[in-house]
């Protein structure tokens, strides 16, 4: 399975000719990815945040792709032109490149129309437990420690884990190692960080913590890949 990190949250995960797009979010100065060039079948959105969603409409439109996200956000995104397919936290769907669960996520979800001064409702926020490529993937979202994740590696043999480490709007360096301990991932690779001010962290001092307590982490430059 090939991993490409794009910034900030937007994780695309790659096997033959099958490809799935976590949380697009690729116009901030400095992601090398253009829109135009993204191919995916599928892009999965944890919360309505821009952020998060702010390209997920031209690109599905673009491959003809199928938003997965929570009901009320894939609805929303239905609204805007796109193919979608809602579910909620908690439940599991199969689809033909394999199985998707949604998790809880300690965080808000809304889309916020800024000419408007409206703010939309999104749905919970959650995060992603994928089943792809003979691998089992979390994305975890936005979202705050929670003591739940020690059920989520418990409940599933996580082989790579995407976890926000920016602090202010998520969980900080710390409690992301100690997530990393709770969710048993082999393989952790630090997102939701640099991309503005407020969430600037330094990942090398999160892979020495993960390092502390015998966990590999990665650290991909906007635009890297990695296999797993």
């Amino acid at each position: 399975m090939k991993i490409t990190y794009h910034g900030h949250s937007c994780v695309q995960l790659e096997d033959g000719s099958t490809s799935i797009l976590f949380d697009p979010f690729l116009t901030p100065a400095g992601f090398r990815q253009s829109v135009d060039d993204i191919r995916a079948q599928y892009i999965l959105l944890t919360h309505g945040h821009f952020d998060h969603v702010a390209d997920a409409v031209a690109i599905a439109k673009n491959n003809d792709a199928t938003i997965i996200a929570t009901h009320e956000l894939a609805t929303y995104m239905g609204w805007q032109g796109a193919k979608a397919f809602g579910m909620n936290l908690g439940g599991s769907y199969a689809f033909p490149f394999g199985r998707v669960k949604m998790t809880q996520a300690f965080h808000s979800s809304s889309y916020i129309v800024e000419d408007e001064q409206k703010i939309i409702y999104a749905g919970m926020p959650g995060g992603f437990i994928v089943e792809f490529a003979g691998k089992t993937v979390y994305h975890a979202g936005d979202t705050g420690l929670f003591g739940d994740m020690k059920l989520i590696g418990e409940r599933h043999a996580i082989d790579v884990a995407f976890l926000p480490i920016g602090d202010t709007f998520t969980m900080g360096p710390e409690d992301a190692a100690l997530a990393a301990q709770w969710v048993k991932a082999k393989v952790v690779i630090p997102i939701h960080y640099n991309t503005f001010p407020v969430i600037q962290q330094d990942p090398a001092r999160f892979t020495d913590l993960l390092q502390a307590a015998g966990i590999e982490g990665r650290v991909l430059k906007p635009g890297e890949t990695t296999e797993l």
